[in-house]
């Protein structure tokens, strides 16, 4: 239990003069700059504990991807980007460490300068950086890479910008970014921006498609392009940044190519005969009964389970509250009651695989299930209470099935929630509204999902038993991405991953102002003032501590609001590799992450 920290978010409830005005402390350029305390690593570290130095340089690395890409333009929304054009051939004033909560260094940037109330931050650009085609990074390429993000493109971008009153260069290699709004995490967020070329965009919309190269300063650049089918990246053999510590050990392979496929069957049929190099296997059931092809017993190709720390995120079917028949909390309910947990995961995983239990289960940031709220997670809610749904305080923890194939006691349940709610099943067996208006909805889901659609298949026959008809429609990543773009759905698959040190990202996945956002990652389209005050406390946190407190009353609110029917999760990642593609020893505390694990810090060795 965490202790009571109510003075402080008293503190934290200051008026921002009066909090930006406080600091005294003077502000030095750093090598880096943590969330919280100070960076793990010295200024003169030689490389980052979880990149081996000495790694080789050489050799390719196949991966698979579903669906297809229509550009190569990843900060847009319009079109589906291909996969690896930020990580690979873009960079950012800092570079993140996964083996430290949230840690930046120095890359296309020297040193980060803020003060102690984190007002401002200053930059300083690297003598020497470049971009592929020999063009330096300037500090007009910065500004204009931090207006056009903040102004167009994806909205991931634009809350941030937001809260900046004035960007500007303030020597020959230095931008300063004054903020206008109190969030410890800017600068920080502010160093993750990639940065790109101003020139590349001169005559060009910003926003449109199109499959037209970038120029970006990072250790890759694209090489092949098979529209919808396959990108290759090749390492850059001039790379500005190929020396730099932070660097050094990473992005090994010379060649990195993506292949696209309709279904996971031809998927796994290529891992089988070697096609990919590299897979991500997410059914543990899967992992235990089907790895028994030919490669693995020869050993040419081999199996890695990865462990991590991460938070378990949440995972599951989204329901869009936007829709007047999910608009109850006690309809969200009965949906979540209807769904047979023991049931499907035995069907699906084979029972091995944990109930996800809240959105920061497997971690510090947990809620407790079942527990009221105490001490100052209390006091951060407490203003809020008359508005908050039912168990908020009190508990909240995910109704059990009875353990049978039926779930009869679930199904009680559910249908009195649903009675509450002024849904009635009339003697035609229907689920009506007062009106005379069914209950039925869409459950959209992206081609290839199988696993997912096998679990909606038992769920939507589960639904039946009340009334209430629910049909599962297939649409390529294309159409899926534009229908939640724009929010046009009923209930849909979702994924939400969780960091060791949560920040603004939540903004995007919950916030009011997200709800109303087309292309935001607020799907289920909540607008909680509550919800929006503790991601707020949870930006001005100064303390792991402070941000546990907040974290644990925003995971209370997003449990209790009954937005998402919570599948499973897994406290490591499975990956089966040819035999020739290496590995650090040591593993970083975010385990495999995005690309940070796979493939930057893996090389080819015979």
């Amino acid at each position: 239990m965490l202790p009571d920290l109510t003075p402080i978010f008293r503190r934290l409830a200051l008026p921002l003069g009066l909090v930006l005005g406080a600091a005294t402390a003077v502000a030095e350029p750093q090598h880096g700059i943590a969330m919280y305390g100070e960076p793990a690593l010295p200024p003169d570290f030689v490389s980052l504990p979880q990149a081996n130095p000495d790694a080789p340089k050489g050799g390719g690395i196949t991966l698979s991807m579903n669906g297809g890409f229509d550009t190569l333009n990843p900060f847009i929304t319009n079109g589906s980007p291909a996969e690896g054009i930020a990580p690979f051939t873009f960079e950012t004033l800092l570079a993140r460490s996964y083996d430290e909560p949230f840690t930046l260094y120095g890359l296309l940037a020297e040193s980060v300068e803020t003060d102690e109330a984190r007002s401002f931050v200053e930059f300083t650009l690297r003598e020497g950086a470049r971009f592929s085609d020999g063009t330096p990074v300037t500090v007009d390429d910065v500004l204009w890479s931090y207006e056009t993000l903040g102004t167009l493109g994806h909205p991931r971008y634009h809350t941030a910008w937001k809260k900046i009153a004035k960007a500007e260069a303030t020597g020959p290699r230095t931008i300063r970014f004054t903020f206008n709004t109190e969030d410890r995490e800017l600068p920080l967020i502010l160093g993750l921006r990639p940065i790109l070329r101003k020139a590349d965009f001169e005559g060009r919309d910003f926003e449109a498609t199109s499959l037209d190269k970038l120029t970006g300063s990072g250790p890759y650049v694209v090489d092949q392009v098979d529209p919808g089918v396959s990108i290759t990246f090749k390492r850059n053999p001039d790379w500005w940044g190929k020396d730099l510590a932070v660097n050094r050990g990473q992005w090994n392979f010379d060649r990195i190519r993506y292949d696209y496929y309709s279904n996971p069957v031809a998927v796994f049929e290529s891992v089988k005969t070697g096609a990919i190099s590299a897979y991500r296997e997410d059914n543990i059931a899967k992992w235990a009964s089907r790895y028994d092809f030919p490669a693995l017993a020869s050993g040419e190709m081999v199996k890695l389970e990865v462990p991590h720390d991460r938070p378990s995120g949440i995972i599951g079917l989204v329901m869009n509250s936007r829709k007047p028949q999910f608009q109850d909390w006690r309809v969200r309910e009965a949906m979540i009651e209807l769904f047979n947990f023991d049931f499907i995961n035995q069907t699906v995983t084979g029972g091995a695989a944990p109930r996800i239990t809240s959105y920061f289960a497997n971690s510090a940031f947990a809620m407790t299930p079942g527990a009221p709220a105490e001490g100052a997670v209390l006091s951060l809610l407490d203003p809020y209470k008359a508005d908050l749904l039912p168990s908020t305080l009190e508990g909240y923890a995910l109704p059990q099935p009875d353990g049978t194939p039926q779930n009869r006691a679930g199904l009680r349940r559910a249908i009195k929630l649903l009675d509450e709610a002024g849904w009635t099943v009339g003697e035609d067996g229907i689920l009506k509204n007062a009106e005379g208006t069914p209950f039925a909805f869409e459950i959209l889901l992206t081609i290839g999902q199988d696993e997912v659609a096998s679990v909606a298949a038992i769920y939507v026959e589960a639904l039946k038993d009340v009334g209430i008809d629910a049909r599962v429609t297939m649409l390529d990543s294309a159409q899926m991405k534009a229908r939640t773009d724009s929010f046009d759905f009923d209930m849909t698959y979702i994924i939400r991953t969780m960091s060791l040190s949560p920040g603004n990202e939540q903004s995007l996945y919950w916030s009011s102002a997200a709800a109303d956002t087309e292309g935001s990652r607020n799907w289920m389209g909540v607008k909680s003032p509550a919800i929006d005050a503790v991601i707020a406390a949870m930006l001005a946190a100064r303390s792991q501590e402070e941000a546990a407190t907040a974290a644990q009353a925003l995971d209370r609110l997003l449990t209790a609001g009954r937005y998402v029917v919570p599948f499973w999760f897994s406290d490591r990642n499975l990956i089966v590799h040819k035999a020739e593609l290496k590995h650090p020893e040591r593993v970083q505390l975010y385990g495999d992450w995005g690309t940070s694990y796979l493939p930057a810090l893996w090389w080819y060795e015979e």
